[in-house]
């Protein structure tokens, strides 16, 4: 604002120089040298002009007067007319050092422009402008034939003096020029500050609501940890997904049935403390778990220490895949079965864990049994019953399948029939049959020996065994079959 007003009053200082300068030539030149022509016996042209009758003011005092009526009328301008070489009779003016400057630049070029000198003081700004006053042919005349005059050998084009021009302004006043931009940009930046108030008091809220809303997504999170260590993985999945409609409905699909059970599990109970025995059941049913969920099993349930898993259900790759996943399952949590006992033996189990499993495969109803206020993801129908009902018959450590499980499992399995039986809640006569293994890539049943009791605990897949383990195997076995000779 400083740099606008000062550009101002520069403008304002030149037209008001030039509009004197101009009205003191016309005067000089329109009325006193007119006058000097032809009445200058009759009319005088004097500088003290007030004071002698019909006498009219000098060109030089004409400008005073201009200078002293817009100082009147505008308080911030002042206006100088000056020169070294004053009339007798007239107080001399003490040039200061910008006017001595600006006198001795313009004699020795009085062509060039008007000088300006500007500046700020505080919040005001100055300009001080000075031209020169040259000599005209009237003024030549005047001045070398007045008697008062200190200099008698002025030229036409002489320097005579100074006419200095000062404005000052307060940036205030400046200011108040731009009254509507400066009320815009008030209006502007209230709006904008409101706006920004505004903008703020919103992230505010939103950064409030941001935080209840993480603390409730954590809360949801750690809720929805703890429910899916209640629910299959599969069940879960779906849920949470938005896949599953978490209603009372079922539906009916042809699934495969694995139902498994710990032989004289009750016997367990009573020979271990709870505490002992708590811990091995998590053991045996986290093995499990993992097996069954690597192999795309369903868990439904754990019913004490039977263990309940269909497939099908709520994916499925069709009938035989999912016979063949459930049938491979259960051979390899046979297999795990083993080695957790070597592993319990060691803690100080006597007894072997020996389970047994059964399989079928057919349809039942599935989905969501219970009320509105409690749902359980399960399976119900007699084909369920049946795969129970195998697992009863099945030897410790053995697996029993039906006829329809084996019709399709057939070509990877080892087995032989079992004697047609009746079972309870089974219309149908039933054929079960037992596995005795998995085959190889040629077609050949891989070996499984597998016998516990008192003083003995033998599992032995051969297919498990490499050359070198084999050699050493056969060693320990004539051993302990020379053991047994002796003890025969």
């Amino acid at each position: 604002m400083q740099n606008i007003a000062a550009a101002r009053l520069r403008s304002q200082a030149g037209d008001l120089n030039s509009m004197i300068s101009s009205i003191r030539g016309y005067y000089g030149s329109a009325v006193v040298g007119r006058i000097l022509e032809n009445h200058g016996k009759d009319t005088q042209v004097i500088h003290n002009y007030e004071t002698v009758a019909g006498a009219i003011p000098i060109p030089a005092t004409l400008s005073l007067e201009l200078g002293r009526v817009i100082a009147d009328k505008q308080s911030n301008v002042s206006y100088r007319f000056v020169s070294d070489y004053p009339f007798r009779g007239r107080a001399p003016h003490v040039l200061d050092s910008f006017e001595q400057q600006s006198l001795a630049s313009l004699r020795a070029h009085p062509e060039q422009p008007p000088l300006i000198l500007a500046g700020t003081s505080g919040t005001a700004s100055q300009v001080r402008l000075i031209a020169p006053v040259l000599m005209s042919a009237a003024c030549v005349a005047c001045h070398n034939s007045h008697p008062d005059s200190p200099k008698k050998d002025w030229k036409i084009g002489d320097v005579r003096g100074l006419q200095e021009i000062e404005i000052h302004d307060e940036v205030g006043t400046s200011l108040w020029s731009f009254k509507y931009s400066l009320a815009y940009f008030l209006l502007a930046a209230a709006t904008g500050l409101g706006f920004i108030l505004l903008q703020r008091r919103q992230n505010a809220l939103i950064r409030g609501m941001n935080a209840d809303l993480a603390d409730a997504n954590d809360f949801l999170a750690s809720v929805s940890m703890k429910i899916s260590h209640y629910l299959s993985p599969q069940i879960y999945k779906n849920i949470f997904s938005g896949e599953m409609e978490v209603a009372l409905r079922t539906q009916r699909k042809k699934l495969t049935i694995f139902f498994s059970d710990i032989k004289d599990f009750t016997a367990l109970t009573e020979s271990l403390q709870p505490e002992a025995l708590t811990e091995l059941v998590n053991d045996y049913f986290t093995a499990m778990s993992a097996i069954a969920i690597r192999h795309g099993g369903t868990i439904d349930k754990f019913i004490g220490d039977a263990l309940l898993i269909f497939f099908g259900d709520p994916d499925t790759r069709g009938s035989t895949d999912d016979a063949r996943n459930c049938l491979r399952m259960a051979v390899e949590m046979q297999h795990a079965l083993a080695e957790l006992n070597v592993r319990w033996r060691k803690r100080g189990l006597e007894a072997p864990l020996r389970v047994r499993m059964g399989i079928n495969t057919g349809y039942c109803n599935v989905g969501n049994f219970g009320s509105s206020d409690r749902m359980d993801y399960t399976i119900l129908g007699a084909e369920a019953n049946l795969a129970a009902r195998l697992q009863a018959i099945a030897p410790a450590g053995g697996i029993v399948v039906s006829y329809e499980t084996y019709a399709l499992v057939r070509d990877i399995v080892a087995g032989h029939a079992l004697a047609p039986v009746h079972m309870k809640g089974i219309a149908r006569e039933v054929a079960p049959y037992a596995i005795d293994g998995l085959l190889d890539q040629d077609g050949r049943a891989m070996q499984v020996f597998s016998e516990h009791g008192a003083g003995h605990d033998v599992f032995l897949d051969v297919g498990r065994i490499d050359a070198a383990a084999a050699r050493s195997l056969r060693g320990v076995l004539h051993q302990a079959i020379s053991a047994l000779e002796r003890k025969v």
